[in-house]
């Protein structure tokens, strides 16, 4: 009795987008001003930030849509320190609650990025030396370095729409 196979290829093709992971210790409206004026682009704040875990976790993100080059810009956190109250179970002469706070990132598999900066394309994009090299001269930024979006684990949370 002859045997059929049937392959089924994934007809979907990954969006084209650039990645780049930026390490520093500022607040994220003040990089964005600094991105805005070191790479002549306009990121603003979105009215609503990247929520997790039914509202419990979220990421605050900036974003520019470039319409003649069909570019879309964002600029998301990483990091996200929440403060929860906790039962202490020893007996004190203070409140028995403990503040603790617990810290979430985004992609998990990048813990000490603080920052990332995706560049959406609906073509080929090729400026990503130049934008790197552009970041690398802010003053304020530690490192910044391109990831490949491929070896990422969690790249379903970099979807924003």
């Amino acid at each position: 009795m002859a045997v059929h196979k049937l392959i089924l290829d994934d007809t979907f093709e990954d969006a084209i987008y650039t990645l780049i992971a930026i390490h520093c210790r500022l607040e994220d409206y003040r990089l964005a001003y600094l991105l805005n004026k070191h790479l002549g682009i306009t990121l603003s704040r979105k009215a609503s930030d990247i929520d997790y875990n039914n509202g419990q976790v979220s990421y605050s993100i900036f974003e520019w849509e470039d319409h003649k080059q069909l570019v879309t810009w964002s600029l998301v956190s990483n990091i996200c320190k929440t403060e929860e109250l906790q039962q202490t179970d020893y007996k004190s002469l203070f409140d028995n609650q403990e503040k603790i706070t617990k810290i979430f990132q985004l992609l998990p598999e990048h813990k000490t990025v603080n920052y990332f900066l995706k560049i959406d394309s609906e073509f080929s994009f090729s400026k990503e030396k130049y934008i790197l090299d552009s970041i690398l001269k802010i003053p304020q930024i530690a490192t910044a370095y391109s990831l490949d979006s491929s070896e990422l684990k969690s790249k379903d949370n970099l979807i924003f729409n």
